[in-house]
Protein backbone atom coordinates (compact mmCIF):
# COMPACT_ATOMS: atom_id res chain seq x y z
CA UNK A 1 0.00 0.00 0.00
CA UNK A 2 1.64 3.00 -1.53
CA UNK A 3 1.71 6.31 1.05
CA UNK A 4 -0.74 8.27 -0.59
CA UNK A 5 -3.58 5.44 -0.57
CA UNK A 6 -2.38 4.84 2.72
CA UNK A 7 -2.94 8.30 4.59
CA UNK A 8 -6.03 8.40 2.38
CA UNK A 9 -7.49 5.49 3.96
CA UNK A 10 -6.83 6.88 7.26
CA UNK A 11 -8.34 10.30 6.32
CA UNK A 12 -11.23 8.32 5.47
CA UNK A 13 -11.65 6.44 8.70
CA UNK A 14 -12.75 9.65 11.38
CA UNK A 15 -14.49 8.13 14.11
CA UNK A 16 -18.24 7.94 13.54
CA UNK A 17 -21.51 6.72 14.65
CA UNK A 18 -22.14 3.07 13.78
CA UNK A 19 -24.24 0.28 14.09
CA UNK A 20 -23.33 -2.11 17.00
CA UNK A 21 -22.41 -5.51 15.64
CA UNK A 22 -24.62 -7.24 16.46
CA UNK A 23 -27.78 -5.67 15.06
CA UNK A 24 -30.05 -7.83 13.80
CA UNK A 25 -31.95 -10.61 15.53
CA UNK A 26 -31.53 -13.62 13.16
CA UNK A 27 -34.51 -15.26 13.87
CA UNK A 28 -36.52 -12.73 12.02
CA UNK A 29 -36.81 -13.36 8.05
CA UNK A 30 -38.81 -10.28 7.54
CA UNK A 31 -35.30 -8.46 7.56
CA UNK A 32 -34.54 -10.08 4.19
CA UNK A 33 -34.97 -7.76 1.09
CA UNK A 34 -35.60 -9.52 -1.54
CA UNK A 35 -32.73 -9.24 -4.83
CA UNK A 36 -33.70 -6.89 -7.83
CA UNK A 37 -33.04 -9.51 -9.58
CA UNK A 38 -32.00 -13.67 -9.11
CA UNK A 39 -30.24 -15.30 -11.32
CA UNK A 40 -30.45 -19.19 -11.74
CA UNK A 41 -28.07 -21.42 -13.40
CA UNK A 42 -28.18 -25.33 -13.46
CA UNK A 43 -25.39 -27.72 -13.77
CA UNK A 44 -26.88 -31.42 -15.56
CA UNK A 45 -23.78 -33.79 -15.52
CA UNK A 46 -22.96 -37.37 -15.72
CA UNK A 47 -19.58 -39.07 -15.93
CA UNK A 48 -19.63 -38.65 -19.51
CA UNK A 49 -21.43 -34.86 -20.42
CA UNK A 50 -22.05 -31.48 -18.44
CA UNK A 51 -24.18 -29.47 -19.52
CA UNK A 52 -24.97 -25.43 -18.38
CA UNK A 53 -28.39 -23.95 -18.61
CA UNK A 54 -29.54 -20.63 -17.37
CA UNK A 55 -33.65 -20.07 -16.09
CA UNK A 56 -35.75 -17.21 -16.13
CA UNK A 57 -38.39 -19.26 -13.77
CA UNK A 58 -37.45 -20.73 -10.98
CA UNK A 59 -40.46 -23.04 -11.30
CA UNK A 60 -38.69 -24.51 -14.28
CA UNK A 61 -36.39 -26.40 -11.75
CA UNK A 62 -38.73 -28.99 -11.30
CA UNK A 63 -38.04 -30.41 -14.15
CA UNK A 64 -34.56 -31.54 -12.99
CA UNK A 65 -35.55 -33.33 -9.74
CA UNK A 66 -36.56 -36.43 -11.81
CA UNK A 67 -33.18 -36.67 -14.33
CA UNK A 68 -30.76 -39.87 -13.44
CA UNK A 69 -27.71 -37.33 -13.62
CA UNK A 70 -26.67 -35.09 -10.88
CA UNK A 71 -27.80 -30.97 -10.26
CA UNK A 72 -26.36 -28.52 -9.05
CA UNK A 73 -29.22 -25.48 -9.04
CA UNK A 74 -27.27 -22.09 -8.33
CA UNK A 75 -29.79 -19.05 -6.96
CA UNK A 76 -27.80 -15.67 -7.07
CA UNK A 77 -29.92 -13.01 -5.52
CA UNK A 78 -32.44 -14.22 -3.29
CA UNK A 79 -36.19 -13.53 -3.27
CA UNK A 80 -38.43 -14.64 -1.24
CA UNK A 81 -40.87 -16.36 -3.21
CA UNK A 82 -38.36 -18.19 -5.26
CA UNK A 83 -36.70 -19.57 -2.18
CA UNK A 84 -40.11 -21.12 -0.89
CA UNK A 85 -40.99 -22.38 -4.37
CA UNK A 86 -37.98 -24.19 -4.71
CA UNK A 87 -37.47 -25.45 -1.35
CA UNK A 88 -41.69 -26.64 -1.60
CA UNK A 89 -40.44 -28.27 -4.96
CA UNK A 90 -37.55 -30.22 -3.66
CA UNK A 91 -39.30 -31.06 0.00
CA UNK A 92 -36.74 -29.23 1.75
CA UNK A 93 -37.97 -28.67 5.56
CA UNK A 94 -39.33 -25.41 6.50
CA UNK A 95 -37.14 -24.63 9.16
CA UNK A 96 -34.26 -24.75 6.38
CA UNK A 97 -36.04 -22.69 4.46
CA UNK A 98 -36.62 -20.00 7.24
CA UNK A 99 -32.84 -20.37 7.53
CA UNK A 100 -31.82 -19.81 3.80
CA UNK A 101 -33.72 -16.40 4.38
CA UNK A 102 -32.42 -15.04 7.54
CA UNK A 103 -30.56 -12.46 7.67
CA UNK A 104 -27.03 -12.51 10.34
CA UNK A 105 -27.54 -16.30 10.87
CA UNK A 106 -24.68 -18.43 12.43
CA UNK A 107 -22.88 -20.16 10.16
CA UNK A 108 -23.93 -24.13 11.45
CA UNK A 109 -25.40 -27.46 9.74
CA UNK A 110 -27.85 -29.34 9.97
CA UNK A 111 -28.12 -33.05 8.84
CA UNK A 112 -31.64 -34.69 8.06
CA UNK A 113 -32.20 -38.34 6.88
CA UNK A 114 -32.62 -36.97 2.98
CA UNK A 115 -30.60 -34.10 2.90
CA UNK A 116 -27.81 -31.97 4.47
CA UNK A 117 -27.76 -28.41 5.25
CA UNK A 118 -24.98 -26.10 5.54
CA UNK A 119 -24.76 -22.32 6.18
CA UNK A 120 -21.12 -20.58 5.69
CA UNK A 121 -20.31 -17.18 4.57
CA UNK A 122 -17.81 -16.50 1.92
CA UNK A 123 -15.41 -13.25 3.00
CA UNK A 124 -13.96 -11.31 0.51
CA UNK A 125 -12.70 -7.73 0.03
CA UNK A 126 -13.85 -5.63 -2.38
CA UNK A 127 -12.14 -2.68 -5.05
CA UNK A 128 -8.46 -1.72 -3.67
CA UNK A 129 -8.74 -4.52 -0.77
CA UNK A 130 -10.05 -1.55 1.44
CA UNK A 131 -13.69 -3.00 2.99
CA UNK A 132 -13.85 -6.56 4.01
CA UNK A 133 -17.36 -7.81 2.63
CA UNK A 134 -19.41 -11.19 4.00
CA UNK A 135 -22.29 -13.03 1.84
CA UNK A 136 -24.10 -15.97 3.60
CA UNK A 137 -24.23 -18.99 1.56
CA UNK A 138 -26.41 -21.51 2.14
CA UNK A 139 -25.60 -25.38 0.91
CA UNK A 140 -27.81 -28.26 0.49
CA UNK A 141 -27.02 -31.94 -0.47
CA UNK A 142 -29.78 -34.53 -1.86
CA UNK A 143 -29.62 -37.54 -3.43
CA UNK A 144 -28.54 -36.23 -6.42
CA UNK A 145 -28.61 -32.59 -6.27
CA UNK A 146 -26.80 -29.73 -4.54
CA UNK A 147 -29.06 -26.52 -4.09
CA UNK A 148 -26.75 -23.81 -3.00
CA UNK A 149 -28.17 -20.20 -2.20
CA UNK A 150 -25.95 -16.83 -2.62
CA UNK A 151 -27.16 -13.51 -1.49
CA UNK A 152 -25.85 -11.40 -4.26
CA UNK A 153 -24.94 -11.76 -8.16
CA UNK A 154 -22.06 -9.56 -7.88
CA UNK A 155 -19.56 -11.81 -5.78
CA UNK A 156 -19.03 -15.15 -6.24
CA UNK A 157 -16.77 -18.18 -4.90
CA UNK A 158 -17.73 -21.11 -7.23
CA UNK A 159 -16.03 -19.79 -10.32
CA UNK A 160 -13.44 -22.11 -10.07
CA UNK A 161 -15.56 -25.55 -9.52
CA UNK A 162 -17.73 -24.41 -12.42
CA UNK A 163 -14.32 -24.15 -14.52
CA UNK A 164 -13.56 -27.93 -13.37
CA UNK A 165 -16.82 -29.29 -13.67
CA UNK A 166 -16.84 -28.16 -17.34
CA UNK A 167 -13.50 -29.73 -17.86
CA UNK A 168 -13.89 -32.64 -19.57
CA UNK A 169 -10.26 -34.22 -19.08
CA UNK A 170 -10.40 -33.85 -15.46
CA UNK A 171 -13.66 -35.89 -14.68
CA UNK A 172 -13.02 -36.41 -10.48
CA UNK A 173 -16.31 -34.02 -9.83
CA UNK A 174 -18.32 -35.66 -12.62
CA UNK A 175 -17.60 -39.66 -11.48
CA UNK A 176 -17.86 -39.09 -7.40
CA UNK A 177 -21.48 -37.34 -7.68
CA UNK A 178 -23.02 -34.69 -5.55
CA UNK A 179 -21.34 -35.21 -2.70
CA UNK A 180 -18.11 -34.63 -3.54
CA UNK A 181 -19.66 -31.89 -5.40
CA UNK A 182 -20.77 -30.19 -2.07
CA UNK A 183 -17.39 -30.75 -0.70
CA UNK A 184 -15.59 -28.78 -3.79
CA UNK A 185 -18.19 -26.13 -3.17
CA UNK A 186 -17.38 -25.60 0.41
CA UNK A 187 -13.29 -26.10 -0.05
CA UNK A 188 -14.07 -23.00 -2.04
CA UNK A 189 -15.56 -20.88 0.20
CA UNK A 190 -12.62 -22.15 2.82
CA UNK A 191 -10.21 -21.41 0.58
CA UNK A 192 -11.36 -17.33 -0.02
CA UNK A 193 -10.68 -17.10 3.82
CA UNK A 194 -7.49 -17.63 3.91
CA UNK A 195 -6.92 -15.39 0.65
CA UNK A 196 -9.01 -12.56 2.80
CA UNK A 197 -6.90 -13.24 5.78
CA UNK A 198 -3.41 -12.74 3.94
CA UNK A 199 -5.27 -9.60 2.97
CA UNK A 200 -5.77 -8.57 6.48
CA UNK A 201 -2.16 -9.83 7.54
CA UNK A 202 -0.73 -7.40 5.31
CA UNK A 203 -2.83 -4.43 6.44
CA UNK A 204 -1.62 -4.77 9.93
CA UNK A 205 2.00 -5.18 8.61
CA UNK A 206 1.71 -2.16 6.61
CA UNK A 207 0.03 -0.28 9.70
CA UNK A 208 2.95 -1.08 12.00
CA UNK A 209 4.98 -0.16 9.57
CA UNK A 210 3.33 3.61 9.18
CA UNK A 211 3.22 3.35 13.81
CA UNK A 212 7.33 3.11 14.06
CA UNK A 213 7.34 6.01 11.01
CA UNK A 214 8.80 9.17 12.89
CA UNK A 215 6.05 11.00 11.13
CA UNK A 216 3.18 8.88 10.70
CA UNK A 217 -0.37 10.22 11.30
CA UNK A 218 -1.96 7.09 11.68
CA UNK A 219 -5.15 7.56 13.16
CA UNK A 220 -6.82 5.48 16.12
CA UNK A 221 -9.71 5.17 14.57
CA UNK A 222 -7.92 3.04 11.75
CA UNK A 223 -6.83 0.95 13.97
CA UNK A 224 -10.52 0.29 15.59
CA UNK A 225 -11.56 -0.13 11.88
CA UNK A 226 -8.96 -3.14 12.01
CA UNK A 227 -9.95 -4.31 14.91
CA UNK A 228 -13.96 -4.90 13.54
CA UNK A 229 -12.38 -6.40 10.76
CA UNK A 230 -10.69 -9.24 12.84
CA UNK A 231 -14.34 -9.77 14.91
CA UNK A 232 -15.51 -10.33 11.15
CA UNK A 233 -13.19 -13.07 10.37
CA UNK A 234 -13.64 -14.32 13.70
CA UNK A 235 -17.14 -14.56 13.81
CA UNK A 236 -17.22 -16.22 10.40
CA UNK A 237 -14.61 -18.46 10.92
CA UNK A 238 -14.82 -19.82 13.90
CA UNK A 239 -18.66 -21.45 13.54
CA UNK A 240 -18.05 -22.87 10.36
CA UNK A 241 -15.21 -24.59 12.11
CA UNK A 242 -18.02 -26.23 14.41
CA UNK A 243 -20.61 -26.33 11.41
CA UNK A 244 -17.53 -28.45 9.22
CA UNK A 245 -17.08 -30.41 11.96
CA UNK A 246 -20.76 -31.86 12.20
CA UNK A 247 -20.19 -32.75 8.45
CA UNK A 248 -17.14 -35.12 9.56
CA UNK A 249 -19.08 -36.36 12.47
CA UNK A 250 -22.05 -37.25 10.33
CA UNK A 251 -22.94 -41.06 9.35
CA UNK A 252 -25.49 -39.56 6.64
CA UNK A 253 -25.58 -41.74 3.89
CA UNK A 254 -24.87 -39.26 1.48
CA UNK A 255 -21.64 -39.01 2.02
CA UNK A 256 -19.67 -41.70 0.62
CA UNK A 257 -16.34 -42.87 2.37
CA UNK A 258 -14.24 -41.17 -0.41
CA UNK A 259 -16.00 -37.67 0.25
CA UNK A 260 -15.66 -38.05 4.16
CA UNK A 261 -12.01 -38.33 3.75
CA UNK A 262 -11.31 -35.12 1.80
CA UNK A 263 -14.04 -33.23 4.27
CA UNK A 264 -11.25 -34.10 6.72
CA UNK A 265 -9.28 -32.11 4.90
CA UNK A 266 -11.24 -29.15 4.51
CA UNK A 267 -11.47 -29.71 8.56
CA UNK A 268 -8.26 -29.24 8.92
CA UNK A 269 -8.16 -26.07 6.86
CA UNK A 270 -10.40 -24.81 9.13
CA UNK A 271 -7.86 -25.54 11.60
CA UNK A 272 -5.52 -23.51 10.17
CA UNK A 273 -7.62 -20.62 9.57
CA UNK A 274 -8.83 -20.33 13.03
CA UNK A 275 -5.16 -20.55 13.92
CA UNK A 276 -4.14 -17.91 11.94
CA UNK A 277 -7.53 -15.44 13.42
CA UNK A 278 -5.85 -16.30 16.83
CA UNK A 279 -2.05 -15.04 15.34
CA UNK A 280 -3.58 -12.02 14.13
CA UNK A 281 -5.96 -10.80 16.98
CA UNK A 282 -2.10 -10.77 19.06
CA UNK A 283 -0.95 -8.91 16.38
CA UNK A 284 -3.46 -6.37 16.54
CA UNK A 285 -3.12 -6.27 20.33
CA UNK A 286 0.83 -5.23 19.47
CA UNK A 287 -0.49 -2.28 17.43
CA UNK A 288 -2.35 -1.07 19.94
CA UNK A 289 -0.06 -1.11 22.05
CA UNK A 290 2.75 0.06 19.66
CA UNK A 291 -0.04 3.11 18.95
CA UNK A 292 -0.23 3.72 22.87
CA UNK A 293 3.66 3.56 23.09
CA UNK A 294 4.49 6.21 19.96
CA UNK A 295 2.05 8.14 21.22
CA UNK A 296 3.67 7.88 24.82
CA UNK A 297 7.07 8.81 23.09
CA UNK A 298 5.80 11.91 20.85
CA UNK A 299 3.95 13.47 24.17
CA UNK A 300 7.47 12.37 26.14
CA UNK A 301 9.38 14.27 23.71
CA UNK A 302 7.08 17.15 23.60
CA UNK A 303 7.05 17.46 26.85
CA UNK A 304 11.08 17.22 26.84
CA UNK A 305 11.15 20.18 24.59
CA UNK A 306 8.91 22.19 26.52
CA UNK A 307 10.93 21.65 29.76
CA UNK A 308 14.19 22.37 28.38
CA UNK A 309 12.56 25.80 26.68
CA UNK A 310 11.38 26.52 30.35
CA UNK A 311 14.79 25.96 31.85
CA UNK A 312 16.84 27.82 29.43
CA UNK A 313 14.29 31.29 29.92
CA UNK A 314 14.41 30.68 33.51
CA UNK A 315 17.99 32.61 34.09
CA UNK A 316 16.54 35.61 31.99
CA UNK A 317 13.51 35.60 33.89
CA UNK A 318 15.30 35.66 36.84
CA UNK A 319 17.98 38.63 36.30
CA UNK A 320 14.93 40.51 34.61
CA UNK A 321 13.43 40.23 38.02
CA UNK A 322 16.31 41.01 39.80
CA UNK A 323 16.98 43.73 37.63
CA UNK A 324 13.73 45.63 37.41
CA UNK A 325 12.98 45.81 41.24
CA UNK A 326 12.61 49.21 42.96
CA UNK A 327 15.83 49.25 45.00
CA UNK A 328 17.38 52.24 45.09
CA UNK A 329 21.30 50.69 45.40
CA UNK A 330 21.16 48.15 42.49
CA UNK A 331 24.73 47.01 40.93
CA UNK A 332 24.74 48.65 37.30
CA UNK A 333 21.92 50.58 37.82
CA UNK A 334 23.84 54.09 36.79
CA UNK A 335 26.32 52.61 34.09
CA UNK A 336 26.57 52.88 30.93
CA UNK A 337 26.50 49.64 29.60
CA UNK A 338 24.81 47.77 32.40
CA UNK A 339 21.95 46.97 30.01
CA UNK A 340 24.54 44.75 27.58
CA UNK A 341 26.03 43.12 30.61
CA UNK A 342 22.48 41.73 31.76
CA UNK A 343 21.18 40.63 28.31
CA UNK A 344 24.94 39.42 27.70
CA UNK A 345 24.17 37.26 30.89
CA UNK A 346 21.39 35.94 29.54
CA UNK A 347 22.44 34.31 26.80
CA UNK A 348 25.72 33.17 28.16
CA UNK A 349 24.06 31.11 30.60
CA UNK A 350 21.70 29.63 28.33
CA UNK A 351 24.24 28.46 26.12
CA UNK A 352 26.08 27.09 29.18
CA UNK A 353 22.91 25.34 29.79
CA UNK A 354 22.71 24.01 25.98
CA UNK A 355 26.13 22.33 26.55
CA UNK A 356 25.81 21.05 30.08
CA UNK A 357 22.53 19.35 28.88
CA UNK A 358 24.36 17.65 25.57
CA UNK A 359 27.07 16.42 27.53
CA UNK A 360 24.50 14.35 29.75
CA UNK A 361 22.65 13.28 26.83
CA UNK A 362 19.48 15.25 28.13
CA UNK A 363 18.74 15.66 24.35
Amino acid sequence: MDNNRYFSLNKFFKPQKTRPLLHVNPTDNALRVDAEKSVITVFQYDENSVEEFKLDNIGECVKYKTTDKNIWINVEGLKRADVKAICRDFDIHLLIEEDILSVGQRPKTDLFEDFVFCLLYMLSYGQDNVLLNKEQISLILGKNFVLTFQEEPNRDAFDKVRLRLKNLHNKQLQQYGCDFLYYALIDAIVDDYFIAMDIFGEKIEEAEEHIVKAHSKISMSYILFLRKELLLLRRSIYPARDAISSINKNENELFSSKTLRYLKDIYDHILQATEMVENYREGMANLQDLHLNQANLKMNESMKIMAIVTCLLAPAAVIGGIFGMNFSQIPFLHDHYGFYFSVAVMLLIPLWMIYVFKKRGWF
